[in-house]
C-alpha cells in the first residue's frame, strides 16, 4: 500500500511538473533571449511567471494545508547553505542565462545550448558538489543554520497574516510591472 502511494505521489509530481515545463515554454521564459532580457532589467517577462507562480503556490499549499489535505514539511535551512546554493545557482545562471527549470524547459523543446551547456553543467555541478560536500557541510553549509521553519512559525503568527500580505504585495508588484510596460 505504501509503494502504491509513492508511485501515486511521484506520477503526480511528475505530471506538475510537465505541466510547469509547457507552460514555462508557453510563456517564452524557455527562451535564451529572453532570460538574458531579465538579467539585463529590459525584459521582466520571467519574474512576472515566477511571480505568478509564487502567488499561486503560496495560496495553493497553504489552502491545502489549513483544509488539512496537505502538510508542511520545511527543510532545514543555514545561511551558509543558502549562501553557497545562491552562488552555484548564480553562476550557472549568469554564465548560461538559464536556471534549473527554464534550462530542463528549453532542452526538452532542442535548444542545444540548453542540453549540452545546461543539462550537462547541472550533472557535472552536481558531481562536484556531492564530491565536495563532506567538507562543505563542515565548514560552510552549517553556519547560521535557523531550522525547519517557515517565515510564519519563525515571526510566531498564522500562516495567513504572512501570506495575505505577500499575495497582496506581489499583485501590486505585478500590476505596476504589467502597466510599466517592461
Amino acid at each position: 500500500m505504501k509503494q502504491k502511494k509513492k508511485t501515486v505521489q511521484l506520477t503526480i509530481g511528475f505530471l506538475i511538473g510537465t505541466a510547469f515545463g509547457f507552460l514555462l515554454q508557453k510563456g517564452g521564459v524557455t527562451r535564451y533571449d529572453v532570460i538574458i532580457g531579465q538579467l539585463l532589467l529590459e525584459d521582466f517577462t520571467v519574474v512576472k511567471i515566477m511571480l505568478t507562480a509564487v502567488l499561486t503556490g503560496m495560496i495553493g499549499v497553504y489552502l491545502l494545508n489549513s483544509l488539512g489535505m496537505a502538510r508542511l514539511h520545511p527543510k532545514a535551512g543555514s545561511f551558509g547553505s543558502s549562501a553557497v546554493g545562491g552562488l552555484i545557482f548564480g553562476v550557472g545562471f549568469g554564465v548560461l542565462g538559464y536556471c534549473p527549470g527554464t534550462v530542463t524547459g528549453a532542452a526538452a523543446q532542442g535548444s542545444l545550448d540548453a542540453l549540452f551547456g545546461g543539462i550537462a553543467g547541472i550533472l557535472i555541478g552536481a558531481a562536484i558538489f556531492a564530491a565536495l560536500y563532506p567538507k562543505l557541510e563542515k565548514s560552510i553549509l552549517r553556519k547560521g543554520d535557523f531550522g525547519a521553519v517557515t517565515l510564519p512559525q519563525l515571526i510566531g503568527v498564522n500562516p495567513w497574516a504572512v501570506v495575505i500580505p505577500a499575495c497582496a504585495a506581489i499583485t501590486v508588484l505585478l500590476v505596476l510591472l504589467e502597466k510599466s510596460g517592461i
